[in-house]
Formats: structure tokens, sequence, C-alpha cells
């Protein structure tokens, strides 16, 4: 499974923003947004006019640096969502928020969603009481995702319930933490997605 190995503190820093892709550290001091708020490289401190395409670009690499999804497996997202109905944009950023990776992460079961995807290819949850092993699987309305009966007592997951016990859950999920499972209880809405990009900047660039 092809995946991105480089430094992310790094990702963070050219987007300009907090991606949360190294858990509990964003949250603190050590934050490379907090300690360097600028991009990386010799010139990242240089001012630099931003280009209608180069406006589009830094929308779509945010959006897939946030999810952790690779640049084929994003466009084929885009293409299913412009052939749902409703808005384009709006449709791709469901589908990503729907992955199952997202959804452990949403839940609070890893500290970031490299974490999620490890712990999903691992083994460690169940879909309506099935194994799956697969982190871009999509999720719908009703489905019920379980930490398995013999991974909740591993000591990794009893450090990672505590460490982000506090972390609110998005509305469309039903978190029953007693049970360690979770109920998509709606698909989520846009209002929903606290991501801070522009989308249909997204539809513009792959429109062209």
């Amino acid at each position: 499974m092809a995946r991105y190995t480089d430094a992310v503190c790094k990702l963070c820093r050219r987007e300009g923003q907090k991606l949360f892709l190294k858990g509990q550290r964003c949250y603190t001091d050590k934050c490379a947004i907090t300690r360097r708020a600028y991009a990386p490289g010799q010139h990242g401190q240089g001012r630099k006019k931003t280009s209608e395409y180069g406006m589009q670009l830094r929308a779509k690499q945010m959006t897939r640096r946030y999810y952790g999804v690779l640049e084929g497996q994003f466009r084929h997202y885009y293409d299913m969502a412009t052939k749902m109905q409703g808005k384009a944009g709006d449709n791709l950023l469901v589908l990503l928020e729907t992955r199952l990776d997202n959804v452990v992460y949403r839940c609070g079961w890893a500290s970031s969603r490299a974490e999620a995807r490890q712990l999903v290819v691992h083994g460690h949850f169940t879909v309506n009481g099935q194994k799956v092993d697969i982190p871009s699987y999509l999720l719908k309305e009703g489905d019920v995702v379980a930490i398995k009966e013999n991974s909740r007592s591993s000591e990794k997951f009893k450090a990672v319930l505590e460490a982000n016990a506090a972390r609110p859950v998005v509305k469309w999920l039903e978190l029953n933490a007693a049970a360690c499972e979770a109920k998509v209880v709606a698909m989520p809405e846009r209002s929903d997605i606290d991501l801070e990009v522009d989308e249909t900047l997204i539809v513009e660039l792959y429109s062209k």
C-alpha cells in the first residue's frame, strides 16, 4: 500500500495551518506551526504572489493531505463525487469523511489519521459485526463500527482511548464509549466538516 513516508510537520507548514497529522503533538507548543509558522525550504519566509491556479492547487493539496490520501485516490473520489446528486465539492468532502480510517479517528480511537489507518490495516475493527481491514472502506448511514473485543484490552488501545477521551465527537456519529462502538446516524453535511478549505477551488481545478 503506497503511502507518504516523509516528515509530516512540513506539510502543515506548507499549507499554513494545522492538519493534525502528528496526534497529541499538534495540541502542544511543539507543533511545527506554533514554532515556525512559515513554509519550509530556503525561500519559505519570502513573500509570494499566488495565482488563481496556485490557490486551486493549494486547496486540493491541503484537502488530500488532511485526509492522508494520495493523488490517484483523491482523483477517484472526485470522479465519484461528480456522479452523485448535489454539489461535487460537498460530495467530495462527505466521501472523505466517511472513510473508515477517518471515522476511527473521529471517534477518538486513534491519535491521528495515520495511526487510525494502521490500526484498521491490522484488523482491530469491525463494521456491522464483520472484520474490515480496508482504511478506504466507505461507511453509510446505519453502519456500526466497533473495536474488536480482543483488541479492547490491549495496552495500546487503553492508552489511546485515555489520551483522546476528551475529544468531542462529530454529531453525525453516535458513540457508545462503554461498548467501544459508534453508529453512523446520518451522512455528514458540509457544516459538520471542520476543514477550512474552499472546495469549489478543487472543482475548478479538476474542471479545466
